[in-house]
This record gives structure tokens, sequence and C-alpha cells, in this order.
């Protein structure tokens, strides 16, 4: 390789000066652990918020335009199910319920619930079941239970458990199990439409939303426009996603402080590495002018610092996603409910951010060293 000499007695220089090398790696690691780290929180926060849209799997989602999450439904007329079911394009339609509810345990504690009332019918995004028959969802007062990280604020219940809501008796006759945890902190409940819509109260207005399955792609945006004349959106589920992701980033102060704290984490970073490694061009000055004079020339530095530069952020950047990856780890082990996950734009941004702080500590090295004259480093 034309440049391998020269790297390899970068390389030399670099982890010989084994104070200023840790310094360099725990300045990079720090800052991409807290990139990582709030990134990855910022993450599993959409999904959980998704986690409504990902667990009934609908592949369109029809509401009141000022929806902007699938737990902040605002009540549709029940004309809306019937007009959609007469559309070109559409292959079913079905009601949906979500909402909440206060529920008496058997200890006579109160505890929140969110209650999803599915089509009677088709039972359409049902959960898949860990315990119980799904047909005993139509037995009086029946109920089926997600096992989730919320699970125990249920006390831990059994097929057959009781309690009381709004005045009503409940059975739970299923324990299920869900793609994505919820992002509110309390359990789910599944039961029927007509049962959800009786158990709790609400407006005139009943159903939270209508789930429709078109009879191919290119009926979605057809459905669109004649949902539109009626003065509702119809959303596929991606789309309804980034309208929910849209929400928390921009209209919540989620997305603001997680930005300001991964900007935060990149100063950080970029002041350290750019400050280390500026002191360790200073200190090998003489070394450099030293390769000058024997004959190596100045893109050949260049080429020197860049790497030294590169492959110190690649290494604090692996020690960095290591370090993250421990610790979500070891916190979904001893924490159910901890959202965070790491997903591949998180990690391209933060390798995006280490090349940044290698560009910026190479541009400060370069110019420093370009500069260097070997007469000025011999005659001193």
């Amino acid at each position: 390789m034309r440049y391998s000499g020269i790297m390899r007695i970068g390389f030399k220089l670099l982890v010989n000066d084994k104070g200023k090398f840790s310094a360099l790696l725990i300045g990079i690691t720090f800052a991409v652990f807290l990139m990582m780290q709030m990134t990855a929180m910022f993450a599993g926060i959409l999904n959980r918020a998704f986690s409504n849209v990902t667990n009934i799997g609908a592949e369109m989602w029809i509401m009141d335009p000022a929806v902007n999450t699938a737990a902040s439904a605002i009540p549709l007329p029940d004309y809306l199910l019937d007009a959609v079911r007469s559309m070109d394009g559409v292959s079913f339609a079905v009601p949906l319920f979500i909402g909440g509810a206060l529920v008496k345990l058997d200890s006579g504690t109160y505890q929140s619930v969110n209650v999803v009332g599915l089509d009677d019918t088709s039972l359409f995004g049902r959960p898949a079941l860990e315990q119980g028959n799904i047909q005993d969802i139509y037995a009086d007062n029946a109920f089926m239970v997600v096992d989730d990280a919320e699970f125990s604020k249920l006390e831990n219940p059994k097929i057959d458990t009781s309690f009381e809501l709004n005045d009503h008796r409940g059975t739970i006759v299923g324990i299920a199990r869900v793609a994505s945890n919820g992002l509110n902190g309390v359990p789910t409940l599944y039961t029927t439409y007509n049962r959800a819509i009786e158990y709790i109260p609400s407006t005139r207005f009943t159903m939270s939303y209508v789930l429709v399955r078109p009879k191919n792609a290119t009926a979605v945006a057809s459905i669109q426009r004649e949902v539109a004349k009626l003065g509702y959106v119809a959303f596929t589920k991606d789309e309804f996603n980034k309208r929910i992701s849209d929400f928390y980033t921009y209209q919540t102060g989620i997305g603001t402080n997680i930005l300001m704290m991964t900007v935060i984490s990149f100063i950080v970073g970029l002041s350290i590495s750019g400050q280390t490694f500026y002191t360790f061009i200073l200190e090998n000055l003489e070394k450099f002018g030293a390769l000058k004079a024997i004959g190596a020339k100045g893109r050949e530095l260049v080429y020197m610092i860049l790497f030294m530069a590169t492959f110190t952020a690649l290494t604090g950047y692996g020690l960095g996603i290591g370090l993250v990856t421990l610790m979500i780890t070891i916190a979904r082990y001893r924490l159910p409910n901890y959202a965070a996950m790491i997903t591949y734009w998180n990690l391209g941004l933060a390798f995006a951010m280490v090349i940044l702080i290698a560009g910026i500590s190479s541009y400060i090295g370069i110019r420093k060293v370009l500069k260097i004259e070997p007469f000025d480093i011999f005659r001193g």
C-alpha cells in the first residue's frame, strides 16, 4: 500500500503516548455513549408510542384530523363506519375502541388500565394468547390481559381472576402477548367492542377509530380522498406512525430535550478530542519536522494525521457502542419497562458525529503540521 509506511509510523506515534491516546479514547467514547444513550431513549419512546398501531396491525386507520397519537382518540360518529364500508377499494372495515379506565382489584386497590375494544364479529387486531382460548372473549364479563412490563400492576392475574370496572364485574379469560409495550406505564386489557363501550362511559359517539383493509395498494389513495370529503383523515400504518413521531418530536419537549443533550454530547466529545489531539501534535512537532526533513511530503503527513484521528475516532466509537449496549442490556434486565433501544438511525447519527469530530480534530492538527519547516526544528 502506498502510504502504509507513513501510517505505521503514525500508529506508533499515537499508541506510544499512552496518556494522550487514552484521553482521546475516553473523550470520544464518552461522547458516543451520551449521544447513543439519548437517541436510544428517544427511539424507545417512539417505539412505545407506536405500540397500539403495531399491535393492532391494521393497514389503514381512519380518525378525526385532530388526533396526534393512538392513545388520544377523538370519538367518531357511527355513520362513518357504514360510509367507509360502502367505498370502492375497501375490503372490510371494523370499529375499534381505545380508552382509559380505572379497575378495582380483589385486594381493594385501584389501578388505571388501557382498554382496547375489538370488533365483536372479527376480533380484528386481537393479540396472540399465551393462555386461554380466544372464543372465551364472548363469555360474560370477559377480558384478556397483556403480559408485559405492567402486568404485575394488576397483581399478576391468572385465568378466572376477577376485578371491578365501573360497577361491572370483569373476568380474565386469556393472557396475551403483544409485539410492543405501551408508553404510559399502565396495563392493557382487550375485550369486545360492545362490552368496552358498555363498561366505559363515553360521549354520544363511541368509535375511536375505523380500521380498514384496502383491496390493494392502489386503492389507498382513493379511500383517503373519499374519507377527506367526509371531513376525516385516513392514514396508512406508516403515515400514522410518522404523525405520532412528529407529535412527540416537535410538539412536546421530548424531541427538543433529546436534541439538546445530543448536541451537548457532541460538543463535549469534540472539545476533549480536539484539544487533546492538538496538544499531541504540539508535543510531536519535532518528529513531524524530522519526517519532513527526510523527505516526507505534506500530502503524506496529511494522510498520516487523518489516519491517526480516524483510527482513534472509530476505536472510541466501537467502545462507546459496546458500553451503551451493555448498559441498555443490564437496564432492560433489571427494569422491564425500560424503553431505550438501539436502531440503525441512531447508530448512523453517532457514526456521522464521530466522523465529524475526527475531521475537525484532523484539520486542527493538519494546519499546524503543514506550517512546520525542518530548518526551524533542527535550529531549535
